[in-house]
């Protein structure tokens, strides 16, 4: 019996263990994005998958079947971007600077050297899979179509409309709201209006100005494959999804079988214990613990005007708390004894510490979760995209709080931390959420590599696809079920007050002709 099992694994275990070559397509500036996938990639290498990475961010020491293709012009201009993106635009304008910041990125790529040379021509190269992030840069879809490949996409703010779009997913919009609005899935009827509204725009700007213009890209560098498969075909045949979310950490809502949510990819479910110094100064807190600031990758605190930067010191001077605050410079002029600067701090692990006792942040997806996963209750001071939405999330579910960064008071941002501190069910909430978000019968990693291997043992994994992806716009709204049955429905209505018409008139006429008949006869 037992020989019979032996035979039965070995004949088995060749499927599980087969390397693939698997190109994966992050060349995006923002730091938080790469960071969310890095573990995801490494562990892919260390299960004997060869890795080719295109990104922003090379690895410092060579990794084992990672092969870096950097793609550092994505950081030309990238600063005064962001400085531009905090300017006031409207929904059109808004999705137009998107549409060009990533037309440039995925520009960027093809014109890569090391992509032109060895990607690019026919036959050079040969991937079993495309990981991709779904990100506005659909004509990166068409490598899947050049290496005839499957193509798994992942979404590192979780889903919108246009993610759903990839695989046919539900997404009402009277709970769903759109990522930039800040809005939560209770919205107001005032609420629903502006998103029905906003992401109707969204999607006009998306079909009529962002995808003519990555068709284009598209022909340009896969003038083979563009023959083949129309791109429009492509980003409606993705694998699977993996969602840098899960319910536990914002809403309940549909998935098709394809998307995989695996919010909190990235971390370690094993904190590093901190750098000597930093934990020297942790500990000499006492009993009044740490605020941990954090303004992310793209925001720089060194950056904030200097009012704001003086207001933001004054507060924690008068705080008997320690702060840790990533702040970008050597130097923070005016600085008080208790507070503590660096450039990069080990966030996660300084999330997972005991004395660490508020996390006020700009609310990004990564840190929001990571605020969860350590159950620390958040202040939130967004600056532009989902962090709106993500503060928002914390104040509804009751383990944060929001201030306007451009308008708050030094009372305001005082009073406001002291709340978050003192009063205890922020910090109960907080562990409560922490406790859902952890139980789960595989952890976010486990999950993404078990589904990624399933794609690829099942070549693609296209039994997953739902219908509603080969049907056009109308039919899959049903759009033309409804205009038929309108039409029967006037049809019908028309042919009534016809007959009603035409029974009307005769039956005047007959009575006519009977009254002029008795009026001859008297």
């Amino acid at each position: 019996m037992l020989a019979l099992q032996l035979v039965g694994l070995f004949l088995v275990l060749p499927v599980y263990i087969e390397s693939a070559r698997i190109l994966a397509i992050f060349p995006y500036p923002g730091p938080s994005q790469y960071i969310n996938v890095v573990p995801y990639l490494k562990t892919l290498t260390s299960r004997g998958h060869q890795v080719t990475s295109i990104n922003a961010f090379p690895q410092k020491k060579p990794v084992e079947n990672f092969r870096d293709i950097p793609n550092l012009e994505v950081f030309d201009n990238y600063n005064e971007i962001i400085n531009d993106l905090k300017d006031p635009q409207n929904i059109w304008e808004e999705n137009n600077f998107i549409n060009n910041f990533f037309l440039n990125i995925t520009r960027s790529v093809f014109t890569n050297k090391k992509v032109a040379e060895t990607l690019l021509p026919p036959g050079k190269d040969h991937f079993d899979l495309i990981i991709v992030e779904a990100l506005r840069g659909d004509a990166f879809y068409g490598f899947a179509a050049h290496f005839n490949a499957p193509i798994i996409g992942i979404s590192t703010f979780g889903t919108d409309w246009n993610i759903d779009e990839l695989v046919g997913n539900v997404s009402p919009l009277s709970y769903t709201p759109l990522v930039t609005a800040g809005f939560t899935d209770r919205m107001t009827f005032m609420e629903r209006v502006s998103n029905f509204l906003d992401t109707t725009i969204a999607w006009l700007n998306y079909n009529l100005v962002h995808m003519p213009k990555q068709e284009k890209m598209y022909k340009q560098y896969f003038p083979e494959a563009s023959k083949r498969v129309p791109l429009s075909q492509l980003n409606r045949n993705f694998s699977l999804i993996l969602l840098n979310q899960h319910f536990s950490l914002s809403f309940p809502r549909a998935y098709v079988p394809n998307m995989i949510q695996v919010g909190g990819l990235h971390i370690s479910h094993k904190p590093a214990p901190l750098p000597m110094e930093l934990e020297e100064f942790v500990q000499g807190s006492g009993e009044q613990g740490v605020i941990y600031f954090s303004l992310g990758s793209n925001v720089k605190s060194k950056d904030l005007p200097p009012e704001r930067r003086e207001l933001i010191l004054k507060t924690f001077a008068s705080l008997p708390q320690r702060v840790l605050w990533k702040f970008e410079d050597d130097q923070l002029p005016g600085k008080p004894k208790n507070v503590f600067i660096s450039k990069w701090f080990p966030q996660p692990d300084i999330l997972a510490h005991p004395k660490v006792k508020l996390f006020i942040t700009h609310g990004g997806l990564l840190s929001t979760i990571e605020s969860i996963h350590h159950g620390k209750p958040v202040l939130g001071l967004p600056f532009f995209y989902d962090q709106f939405l993500n503060v928002k999330r914390a104040t509804q579910a009751g383990f944060g709080l929001g201030l306007d960064h451009n308008t708050m008071t030094q009372q305001e941002f005082k009073v406001t931390i002291e709340r978050l501190i003192n009063e205890r069910q922020f910090a109960e909430t907080a562990r409560k959420m922490s406790n859902r978000y952890r139980d789960q019968p595989m952890s976010p990693l486990d999950t993404a590599i078990w589904w990624t291997e399933y794609v690829l043992r099942h070549k693609g994994a296209y039994h997953m696809r739902v219908a509603g992806q080969d049907l056009g716009f109308f039919a899959y709204h049903s759009l033309d079920v409804m205009a038929f049955l309108l039409g029967c429905a006037l049809l019908i209505l028309s042919i009534s007050i016809w007959i009603v018409w035409k029974t009307a008139t005769l039956a005047g006429f007959g009575n006519s002709k009977k009254s002029k008949k008795l009026i001859k006869r008297k």
